[in-house]
């Protein structure tokens, strides 16, 4: 009982330090942490796959797929241009092989994803220092 009741306080902590993180993130933070999600999703899903933890997997996966479009929606092809572009079709092409995973349990293709995501994330983290000052006010 203990240890559920921990569990639970833990859960909780781990939802108010979220809030607290995207109630104050501008949108490249937002970006960030969404890129930060995803990649997490696909970490615990590994673990999954290897343990043959076919809902826990399918629920990480789903959920990664769910971020994967918050970041395609998010896309602005007027600003954005062809990065945006480009983004979409990675996107597109990432829920195509998030889908493959899901259904082959293809731990090569889930290391494919990762290391795409973990380079759009790396991408994001540069995006700060191009913005110039005055920008920034904006």
């Amino acid at each position: 009982m203990m240890m559920m009741l921990n569990r639970k306080a833990a859960a909780q902590y781990g939802e108010v330090m979220v809030e607290t993180g995207v109630s104050g993130a501008d949108g490249t933070q937002l970006i960030q942490l969404l890129l930060d999600g995803l990649i997490e999703s696909l970490d615990i899903a590994e673990g999954h796959i290897k343990r043959k933890a076919i809902a826990e997997k399918s629920f990480q996966l789903t959920r990664a797929g769910r971020i994967v479009l918050g970041l395609q929606s998010a896309l602005d092809f007027e600003k954005g241009g062809d990065i945006a572009r480009t983004l979409s079709e990675l996107y597109q092409y990432v829920t195509r092989r998030l889908l493959h995973i899901n259904m082959k349990n293809d731990l090569v293709a889930l290391g494919e994803v990762r290391g795409l995501m973990q380079q759009v994330r790396e991408a994001w983290t540069l995006v700060p220092s191009l913005v110039t000052p005055a920008r920034r006010a904006m």
